[in-house]
């Protein structure tokens, strides 16, 4: 029970992400650019903080990081806040969650694995779902801000494909966190003006402190008591418990669009994972 609980609350961390992060850029609270520096440094700051209680000491902690890992990582904080600026939270975490997919899954691809028929046809669906999202309509989400979100879910997904063979998952997002700050920094010149409210600042803290930093150590502490399928399946839950919080918490509507999108894009992850699971 107590793993299932832990769980549940890391989803709803990770899902907390898109929610405070469009609370700040709806209310006008913050500018993006800001978010994703604030973002980045207190999660830096308090992932440091962890390794240090773990071990007494940061001997060696740059070690695990890599190039492409820290890349991957501000491409996802710069792409993930700018989307935001036009996305609903549940759409935007959506976006994300099936391009990251989609991207581990063509990672896989490229590495030389070769995908059973039915892993290609779950990817086909989840691809299809986002398509149908992102077609020309009524609700359709704004292209800039979709593709910008796109660009997040490339970088998170490098970000998971360099995070699999690493023995260390949280001294390597600690170091990856503190070597992204200055990439973080890129956003800045890209806003007309700077604009940063106490509230808002709390809400960018809160993102990367605590939904961030520790919902990813609280993962990795989870993360080797489930089986690879139940891990998978679980993070099916994080774009519908962020459009609930973004329908609760901004009033962001729920469109028919949205929810046939994301039945086609989870049921697609959903046949892949159950086909890798039976593999």
């Amino acid at each position: 029970m107590q793993l299932i609980l832990l769980t549940i609350l890391t989803m709803i961390a990770f899902a907390a992400n898109s929610v405070l992060n469009r609370m700040g850029l709806a209310g006008g609270l913050i500018d993006p650019a800001s978010f994703a520096l604030v973002r980045v440094a207190s999660g830096a700051g308090v992932l440091v903080l962890l390794v240090v209680l773990r071990q007494g000491r940061l001997a060696g902690f740059f070690e695990p990081a890599r190039p492409w890992a820290v890349i991957g990582l501000a491409a996802y904080m710069l792409g993930f806040s700018f989307a935001y600026v036009a996305l609903d939270a549940g759409t935007g975490a959506l976006i994300l969650f099936g391009g990251v997919q989609i991207t581990m899954f063509a990672g896989a691809v490229l590495a030389g694995k070769a995908p059973v028929p039915l892993q290609w046809l779950g990817a086909g669906i989840a691809f299809g779902g986002l398509a149908y999202l992102l077609a020309p309509s009524a609700s359709a989400p704004d292209l800039t801000s979709a593709g910008l979100m796109t660009i997040a879910a490339l970088g998170w997904g490098v970000y998971s494909l360099i995070g699999q063979k690493t023995a260390d998952p949280l001294g390597a997002t600690a170091a990856n966190f503190v070597l992204a700050l200055p990439f973080a920094l890129v956003g800045l010149p890209l806003v007309s003006a700077l604009h940063l409210t106490p509230a808002g600042v709390i809400l960018a803290f809160l993102s990367g402190a605590v939904t961030s930093a520790l919902g990813y150590a609280l993962w990795y502490w989870v993360l080797p008591q489930l089986a690879t399928a139940t891990a998978a399946v679980a993070q099916l839950s994080v774009p519908i418990i962020a459009a609930f919080g973004g329908t609760a918490l901004l009033g962001e509507p729920v469109s028919l669009e949205f929810v046939i999108s994301a039945g086609l894009v989870l049921g697609g992850i959903g046949v892949s994972v159950f086909a890798t699971n039976r593999q």
